[in-house]
Parts: C-alpha cells; sequence; structure tokens
C-alpha cells in the first residue's frame, strides 16, 4: 500500500508526498487518518532544526502524534473492526522515511495495543487525546500535587487549568504574557504574571518551555515548593542555586503520557467532566500542509491546528 503523507526532508522543508508503507500483520490495524494535529513543542524543533539528538529522529520524517480515523482493515489477533473510530498516536509503518511520530498521512498501518476507540461524535477533537493524556500525566498518580499556578495559556495550559478543576482542586491561577491569549478561561484566572506578586505557590507548572524562567519561578514558590517541567526543552536548564537552596525548591519533569493516561483522559471527556472544545483555532486541508505547518509555527494566534484528510488517497 501506499500512501500521502507529511513530509519533513529537513529543516523548514515540508510538503506532501507519496511513501510504502510496509504490510500489516495479524497484530495490526490499517487506519485512514481523519484529522491530525500539529504539535507546536517538539514537532517545531524538528522543523527549525533545534532539536537535540533524540533516539529515533532523522530525515526525512513523518511528523504527527496526534490524529483521529477509521478502521478500515482489522488483523485477525485484534479486538477492533472496520469502521472503529480511533485515536491514533502516530505510526512507524514507512519503508522511506523515519515514522519517529508518523501520524500525519492519510492511511498508517500500527499496532492495534497502540490505538484507542473513540466516540466517532468526537470529530477533529478526537485529535486532542494527546495533549489531554500529557497533561493528566503530569498531574495524576501518587506525591503529586495539583498546581496552583500554570505557566503558559496554551492547549496544554488549558489542559491542565481544566484538568485541575475537574479534579475538584481549588482553580488555579494562569500566567499569560500575550494578551490575545489570556481569552478563553473558564472557571480560573489568565493574567500578565507583572501584575502577580504572590510568592507563596505551592506547585507551579511550567506549559511554556521556557526553560529561561526557573530563576523567576524559583522566586514565586513557598519553602518546599515544587516546580513541573511539562514542557519540552531544547536547552540545557539551569538556575541559581542559593535561591533554591533556600527555598528548599523540588523540580519534577513530567515525562511521555501512558496508555492508562490516555483510557482515563477519554473517561472524562466522554463522561463529559473535561471538555476539548475551543482549543482547536485553525484547521487546513492536508493539501495546504506546508502553510499549515508554517502558520502553526509562527501565527501566535495559532492554539491548534488541524489537517483534515479528507479526499486525498
Amino acid at each position: 500500500m501506499d500512501t500521502a503523507a507529511v513530509i519533513l526532508k529537513g529543516p523548514k522543508d515540508i510538503g506532501i508526498d507519496q511513501l510504502k508503507l510496509s504490510d500489516p500483520g495479524l497484530d495490526d490495524l490499517v487506519v485512514d487518518i481523519r484529522f491530525s494535529g500539529i504539535s507546536t513543542g517538539t514537532e517545531k524543533l524538528f522543523w527549525s532544526g533545534e532539536m537535540p539528538p533524540f533516539p529515533g529522529m532523522g530525515y526525512p520524517l513523518v511528523p504527527g502524534y496526534e490524529a483521529a480515523g477509521e478502521v478500515v482493515e482489522a488483523g485477525s489477533n485484534t479486538h477492533f473492526c472496520s469502521g472503529d473510530t480511533v485515536f491514533v498516536p502516530g505510526a512507524n509503518c514507512y519503508q522511506d522515511a523515519f515514522g519517529l511520530f508518523g501520524g500525519a498521512a492519510h492511511r498508517v498501518v500500527t499496532a492495534a495495543d497502540r490505538v484507542t476507540k473513540i466516540d466517532p461524535a468526537i470529530g477533529a477533537e478526537g485529535a486532542l487525546l494527546a495533549l489531554a493524556a500529557t497533561a493528566r500525566h503530569a498531574m495524576a498518580g501518587m506525591d503529586k500535587a495539583m498546581p496552583d499556578l500554570i505557566v503558559g495559556h496554551g492547549v496544554l495550559g488549558r489542559l491542565l487549568a481544566r484538568l485541575t478543576i475537574a479534579a475538584g482542586a481549588p482553580a488555579p491561577t494562569v500566567w499569560e504574557i500575550d494578551e490575545n491569549r489570556r481569552a478563553g478561561a473558564h472557571g480560573y484566572q489568565v493574567i500578565d504574571p507583572e501584575t502577580d506578586e504572590k510568592r507563596d505557590y505551592h506547585s507551579i507548572y511550567d506549559a511554556s518551555g521556557n526553560g529561561a524562567l526557573l530563576n523567576a519561578l524559583i522566586g514565586r514558590i513557598r519553602r518546599g515548593g515544587e516546580i513541573v517541567l511539562a514542557g519540552f526543552y531544547n536547552q540545557p536548564l539551569s538556575f541559581a542555586f542559593p535561591p533554591a537552596f533556600m527555598k528548599e525548591a523540588r523540580f519534577r519533569i513530567a515525562a511521555e503520557w501512558t496508555h492508562d493516561d490516555l483510557a482515563a483522559t477519554r473517561a472524562l471527556v466522554e463522561a463529559g467532566a473535561l471538555s476539548l472544545s475551543g482549543l482547536i483555532t485553525h484547521e487546513r486541508s492536508a493539501t495546504d500542509a506546508p502553510q499549515a505547518y508554517h502558520t502553526a509555527f509562527t501565527d501566535p494566534a495559532c492554539l491548534k491546528m488541524i489537517l483534515d484528510w479528507k479526499g486525498h488517497a
């Protein structure tokens, strides 16, 4: 089988091309992708050429780990059926390109245990489950405090705030330096950090990916407070030791989401406890992928760009 796919041939060299797919096995699914999202974190670093060495990386690369589509062929060892709507966290199924992410294609072959069945009515928002699961992973589990301050009101920051409220915790404060991005809050306050005088936050979640903020954040926690690094950082992180020493600061890195996080997030969405609405601000046909990626990575008004694969083969 062949498929149309987004190909990143090198920094800022992106387009649509045909790729040959690996043959599916008994444990695999063939999925026609309907919607794929563009990540402004890790994918932007590949696009710009700033991604540090990472296992499995290289060019040409098929990006995309946020995708939703329909099963068109199910291996006999799977519990899926043709017609099921699923979330796909990428695929490594291309014979002539790296599939470190691999979800930005019209058709993918993937192991069935990687995908999650979702409600067809969720539409393009189904592609947001990876980010929602990422936010949930940062917060869920033993010895993890809910955020009382979130830095950044992008999609990840909004999901962290929504999950905090869904968990019944007090509404967090959210910092956002871009005035236009302060809109869209529901049940919590988004403010300019310059106007915030609070210096005793218990748990600060950084969703900005800006490692240069560490010293400022250390000055905002109370003694024994925690800073959670929930973004992705392409530069080495450093901070002044004396202030952190005086605060007895704790740092935690939020890693990649797990299948349990995805299942729990899906349950919250289906129960109406977590809304994914208002997070997709831009949608383009996959035919316009080069411009869509440029917009996603350079336009501050773009929270989440979705590619629509309808009509591709």
